[in-house]
């Protein structure tokens, strides 16, 4: 049985983007390449600033990230996917194989992101968890955490925050 990515990639995606924001469009598109995205992203005049759009669609998903309850995140993400101006499509691109596109094609890049991020983003919170998705815990970092651990306890973004963390505990004690 093959499931659909989205709610891996897409919600990875929306993180890496909010975490390290690239500098350009081709920043943007390079990292789209980067989790799992291999289309090709229209560029025409309602595209002229597709990084300052992008950048709009993660800040409106942070919202998602930092909602205070698992309703409010929920109600946010649901107004968000409702948003959207693509429509579930089944697609076979250079013969891989039949799967469903939760995006249009024919989308400008943002256009694009404002349809696969939430619907991504929902598919992890549903079948992770709704508490999935946060912000690591060691002060002062403020990355995303997109949790996919398998005890659904992931607090920190790295290795390096975490041993942060653990140092200041350590020292408090001592």
């Amino acid at each position: 049985m093959h499931l659909n990515p989205y709610g891996t990639y897409a919600v990875q995606l929306a993180a890496s983007l909010a975490n390290d924001w690239p500098a350009d469009r081709s920043g943007i598109e390079a990292r789209t390449r980067e989790f799992g995205m291999t289309m090709a992203f229209l560029e025409d005049a309602e595209d002229v600033d597709a990084h300052s759009g992008t950048r709009e669609v993660i800040d409106e998903w942070l919202r998602v990230v930092d909602a205070a309850t698992p309703e409010l995140r929920a109600e946010i993400l649901n107004r968000h996917m409702s948003e959207a101006a693509a429509f579930p499509q089944l697609v076979n691109h250079d013969d891989e194989g039949w799967h469903l596109h939760y995006r249009d094609d024919r989308q400008s890049l943002p256009g694009v992101l404002r349809s696969v991020i939430p619907v991504g983003t929902a598919l992890h919170l549903t079948t992770r968890g709704i508490t999935r998705l946060g912000r690591c815990t060691a002060e002062p970092c403020t990355n995303v955490i997109v949790d996919v651990t398998r005890n659904g306890r992931q607090r920190f973004c790295s290795v390096r925050c975490a041993n942060r963390a653990a140092v200041r505990r350590h020292r408090a004690r001592g």
